[in-house]
């Protein structure tokens, strides 16, 4: 069983009410993937995902909440903030270190996740993005997640 971790852009498009052409078809393909595929996986969150969705801006955060009931959390470190810090410096991630998009990669790779499953395809699920990471994991000697997309995985 692969393990995946679930980053908020995923619970997001879950619960979406934009009607743009592009936010209707990640809702869907988001949703089919939580109907069909969640089981064959053990999924994950993290303190910042919960962090993210429990923002007083996010929009339809009560929905988002509900689905986390029974996901694992995984723990966040000093170690994971330092390899979240050294993400932002190699300019694999954008700033902030400690919040967002470095803290989710820091997160699933110190935490030996096989997916990170997201939506963000400007800052994480993009193949200059995967590469980059890549060979800042290999110098580590640690083995980066696939960031992929619903339809991806």
């Amino acid at each position: 069983m692969s393990t995946v971790y679930l980053e908020t852009s995923f619970f997001s498009a879950c619960v979406s009410t934009r009607t743009s052409d592009k936010s209707i078809g990640w809702r869907a393909s988001s949703l089919e993937w939580w109907n069909t595929q969640r089981s064959a996986h053990e999924l994950f969150i993290s303190g910042e995902v919960v962090n993210e969705l429990a923002a007083p801006d996010f929009p339809n955060s009560q929905p988002a909440l509900e689905m986390l009931r029974g996901l694992r959390g995984l723990e966040i470190t000093a170690e994971i903030r330092a390899l979240a810090e050294l993400l932002v410096a190699q300019k694999v991630m954008p700033a902030p270190a400690f919040s967002g998009d470095a803290m989710h990669v820091a997160i699933a790779t110190f935490h030996r996740i096989q997916y990170i499953l997201s939506w963000n395809v400007k800052h994480l699920a993009n193949e200059n993005k995967r590469t980059h990471l890549g060979v800042i994991c290999l110098k580590l000697g640690l083995a980066p997640p696939l960031i992929v997309t619903p339809d991806m995985l």
